[in-house]
């Protein structure tokens, strides 16, 4: 499967932070994040395990009560079920991959 350039919108999921997914395999899902300078992701936890890289900003990403400020080229990973939440310091753009697949963001 190949997908270019996918036409569809950027989806608001918090104040200053969209979503779009990108692609959906049999097991996983990955999605882009764009994420205005200010804005937070509360803390959250899901049963999906979430990779992610940085493409450009920077952010303050806590993962099971550990903090890190994240620069471009960065990458994490989340277990399932660990809460993990987001600042954002720098207008920033994210890419990240769920397993299972998110029903939620189809």
């Amino acid at each position: 499967m190949f997908v270019k350039n996918p036409e569809k919108p950027l989806l608001a999921i918090a104040p200053g932070i969209q979503r779009k997914t990108l692609a959906v395999g049999a097991h996983t899902l990955m999605t882009e994040f764009v994420l205005e300078a200010g804005s937070e992701l509360p803390a959250h936890k899901h049963p999906h395990e979430q990779i992610g890289f940085l493409v450009s900003g920077r952010l303050i990403l806590t993962i099971g009560g550990e903090s890190c400020e994240m620069a471009p080229g960065d990458s994490w990973a989340v277990p399932g079920d660990v809460e993990h939440s987001a600042k954002v310091v720098e207008r920033a753009e994210a890419i990240e991959v769920f397993y299972p697949v998110r029903q939620d963001y189809l």
